[in-house]
């Protein structure tokens, strides 16, 4: 006998009703079912302007699946059981982020879940056909965050450069920078964040619905992307040369917003306008050609029911696993208790800046001297991974933006000696409105390993916890006053203490541990 083809040449329309409703159906209690992560998306589109469009998304995929409904009809609706593969594989996305609280993580994998989720229910061929929409779901996800700090480096490097073109004298120190009418500063706001997201939202949709060439498609996608970095870096020269040639009197107030948007706003219609040059959507649409394997699925159609059943079974066991995770006790924990070492003594305060670390179980701040010099110790320590009290968090930094009393000058990853060994540390440079300038060193602890690989560390921390080891972290903070002339004698004083000290550090984790 041979398999029934995927494609009819034509199906009723009613056809489709009932896989279309059980389908619906069935994403929304899959929707249901992981409610907090899919919620957690809504909060931050509530929240941010940077990311409200995630509320026009899903309609969006909606309008772009049913504008297809003509070619969409020939397809019989059929369930696959090889979507089960993705499903599960999401799931399991989810739970190590779930597990590690990746938030962006566990959201990518929600929407893979619902995309994984149609593929299991209405078959590969149908999946094939609308690839593009349910594609789109995923800018969905309020993502980019990560891409503020170096983002604002460009728009720094660019403002500064263009300002020495011109011949005004600039003195520049991190994203600080001063010219003879006025100082500035490049901060989140003036990183082009929103507008990189909301160009490339707008620019990829543009270019599935003008353009019918993949290639052409392509190519806008990526002047999207690379055309608001630059105009983002212009926008910050103008209000920059707007307030240093009318005296500091214009483009410091609201007016600093409205000539930001309104420039980006003519940079982005000039990119439509010159893109539409090449527009194609007086072309049909390409025909859609089902996947050759689509054909070999079995002669007879599965029924629906089962493996919808059999799909919610599969994406069910992740969350519960993950609950019964976060049910589990919290360990006993002792203060933290760290000895001196090397002829280090402990102290008076003798700077004002407090690190901005949440939710740690338990913390230690304590100064040191010896010989002269002076260095600030802090400790947070994790005993478990969970929603706000992780080791890694987003939330924890150095300075808060905008903080009245210091900035943050330069804070980067450096190699240093410590002990004769080389070892990275997260470095940076404050500098307090009192005068006074700390150089900073950051690392931390797991299993005993220093790290400074953020993203290494979430994801040694999730495995651990989704296995029942030990994921407790140890945050470690070392400060020290420097002068901007004589900053090698501060990062001597840092490694001196630090390879005097760590044994303590490490010893303090087993301590904790045996409780």
């Amino acid at each position: 006998m041979s398999a029934l083809p995927d494609v009819l040449p034509a199906v009723p329309r009613s056809h489709w009703l009932l896989p279309a409703a059980s389908t619906l159906g069935v994403l929304l209690i899959l929707t249901g079912i992981f409610w907090p992560t899919f919620y957690s998306m809504v909060e931050v589109w509530e929240r941010s302007e940077t990311f409200t469009h995630g509320f026009l998304i899903f309609p969006i995929s909606a309008w772009l699946i049913w504008r297809k409904r003509d070619e969409l009809i020939p397809i019989r609706p059929r369930p696959d059981l090889r979507g089960l593969i993705l499903l599960a594989a999401a799931g399991a996305g989810w739970l190590l982020a779930d597990a590690g609280s990746v938030n962006v993580v566990a959201q990518y994998a929600f929407v893979l879940m619902l995309i994984a989720m149609v593929w299991t229910l209405l078959g590969r061929s149908f999946v094939w056909a609308v690839f593009f929409p349910l594609m789109f779901l995923f800018f969905a996800v309020p993502v980019g965050e990560f891409l503020i700090e170096p983002l604002m480096g460009v728009t720094a490097d660019f403002t500064v450069a263009m300002l020495q073109a011109t011949g005004i004298p600039v003195y520049r120190e991190g994203t600080f920078f001063s010219i003879p009418s006025g100082d500035w500063s490049v901060v989140e706001g003036c990183s082009g964040l929103r507008y990189l997201i909301a160009s490339v939202t707008l620019g990829v949709l543009y270019a599935y619905l003008t353009y019918r060439s993949w290639k052409r498609r392509l190519l806008f996608s990526i002047a999207a992307m690379i055309v608001p970095v630059f105009a983002n870096s212009g926008r910050a020269f103008m209000i920059v040369m707007i307030a240093h040639l009318s005296d500091m009197k214009l483009a410091l107030g609201i007016d600093h917003y409205i000539y930001g948007w309104v420039f980006f706003g003519i940079v982005m219609l000039l990119l439509f306008w010159i893109g539409s040059f090449w527009r194609e959507d007086d072309q049909p649409e390409p025909a859609v050609a089902p996947p050759a394997a689509a054909a070999a699925d079995s002669a007879h159609p599965r029924p629906l029911l089962p493996v919808a059943l059999i799909a919610l079974l599969v994406v069910g066991l992740w969350p519960a696993y993950a609950s019964w995770l976060a049910a589990r006790a919290l360990p006993a924990m002792p203060a933290l208790q760290v000895e001196s070492l090397g002829g280090w003594q402990p102290a008076e305060p003798f700077t004002t800046w407090v690190p901005h670390w949440v939710g740690a179980d338990r913390q230690l701040r304590q100064s040191y001297t010896q010989a002269g010099r002076n260095v600030l110790l802090e400790l947070n320590y994790y005993a478990t991974q969970r929603q706000d009290a992780e080791l890694i968090n987003s939330q924890n930094f150095m300075i808060r933006q905008k903080d009245p009393a210091w900035s943050n000058v330069g804070e980067t990853q450096v190699m240093v000696d410590i002990g004769g060994a080389a070892r990275q540390v997260r470095q940076a440079r404050l500098r307090g409105s009192n005068g006074q300038r700390l150089l900073v060193w950051q690392w931390n602890l797991i299993n005993q390993r220093p790290t400074v690989n953020d993203y290494a560390a979430k994801l040694n921390l999730a495995l651990d916890r989704v296995r029942l080891q030990r994921d407790d972290g140890l945050s470690v903070l070392i400060a020290t006053p420097y002068d901007v002339a004589e900053q090698e004698r501060a990062v001597a004083t840092l490694a001196r203490f630090a390879a005097n000290m760590e044994p303590a550090f490490g010893r303090t984790l087993d301590r904790v541990d045996g409780q």
